[in-house]
């Protein structure tokens, strides 16, 4: 019994360190890290050239792992426009590609705007908007500004370059089915996904598809019609549609305060006739009972008749009463001396009296 028992207290000790483990786990939070990231990337041609000569990492190498000092080069070339967090995810997985991603170096190259004008179209933000905004990723290591829209030998040896990420949705442009087909065919790609719902050309449209609201949103930020390239007429039906839709919402919270005063009332209401009801059910079942045929207040008209009517009535002795016994006459007192005298007679006995002992004369 002993050894039974110690087993199975071991077994529920274990369960208990098991379930533990599993709710610290489930609840296990992250250390905190700070990598003291206090300025942005620095630009390519700002940094002092290598001097070693060039070798390109294979990809087996890059996989393996590479020495210290020879950190994988990746290269991650785009448009940035409008920088969003499908750029930062495309460029965390570029820097994750290869097990040495601390040692790694990502550097961009980010066209400039003659070249993304004539090849891809208008951009919302310059080519400086742009530089600075991907500079201040912090998975960036280098930017390279002016990037050829096509890779050749010479640039990718000019910058070290071992690998380019990029999705490998083929990129049609400059009269090339696909932009990156030397680079695949060289094994220098190295695939990225995208993320889905987020793009450049998402937030356009979004903007382009709500166009009113947001050029509505502007003028009442203090932005001017000219600023907006809007026209004298549309500035003034923009204005007109925001007081209406300004009296259209004070409609709707009237009638929301409405709405909700009439609901309190109709609770309040509610509340009042089931309460009245309650009182009106408690005050007919005490009425009933007291007023009813079976009431108090017959029961008390009747006793307090029942005991009048006692009291007015002769009391009647019975005829069954027993008949009361005769007294025996008191016996006669007759003094010694005086029985034999021919002067004195005894006063008549009457039934029913005493004697005194006094003579009527008295």
């Amino acid at each position: 019994m002993e050894a039974h028992s110690s087993g199975f207290g071991r077994k529920r000790k274990r369960e208990e360190l098991n379930g533990e483990m599993k709710e610290a786990e489930r609840f296990r939070k992250l250390p905190r890290r700070t990598l003291g990231l206090t300025e942005p990337a620095p630009f390519a041609d700002e940094l002092v050239a290598a001097k070693a000569p060039y070798v390109r990492v294979s990809m087996e190498e890059a996989c393996r792992g590479t020495p210290e000092d020879r950190p994988v080069r990746v290269y991650a070339d785009g448009i940035f426009d409008m920088f969003h967090s499908g750029h930062a995810r495309a460029l965390m997985q570029a820097k994750c590609l290869f097990p040495n991603t601390a040692l790694g170096v990502l550097f961009i190259v980010v066209c400039s705007d003659d070249l993304t004008h004539k090849f891809k179209g208008f951009t919302v933000m310059n080519e400086d908007e742009r530089y600075d905004a991907v500079s201040h990723c912090r998975y960036v290591d280098e930017v390279v500004r002016n990037a050829p829209w096509t890779l050749t030998p010479a640039f990718l040896a000019e910058h070290r370059i071992d690998f380019v990420a990029h999705d490998d949705i083929p990129y049609i442009s400059a009269g090339s089915d696909d932009v990156y087909k030397h680079i695949k065919e060289a094994g220098m790609f190295a695939p990225t996904q995208r993320t889905e719902g987020i793009s450049t050309s998402d937030i356009i449209t979004r903007i382009v598809r709500d166009y009113d609201v947001y050029v509505r949103r502007n003028l009442q930020r203090g932005y001017t019609a000219k600023e907006l390239n809007v026209s004298f007429i549309n500035e003034k039906k923009y204005h007109l549609q925001e007081h209406v839709d300004k009296v259209k919402q004070k409609v709707r919270d009237v009638e929301e305060k409405s709405k909700e005063f009439v609901q309190k009332v109709e609770e309040k209401g509610i509340d009042l006739i089931q309460k009245w009801e309650e009182k009106s059910r408690e005050f007919i079942g005490n009425f009933l009972q007291m007023f009813g045929p079976d009431g108090a207040l017959k029961h008390m008209l009747k006793e307090g008749k029942g005991r009048m009517l006692q009291a007015i009535s002769p009391r009647q002795s019975p005829s069954s009463s027993p008949v009361r016994e005769e007294r025996s006459p008191s016996p006669t007192f007759h003094l010694p001396f005086f029985t034999s005298s021919p002067f004195f007679s005894p006063p008549p006995q009457h039934s029913g009296s005493h004697y005194t002992g006094k003579d009527e004369d008295d």
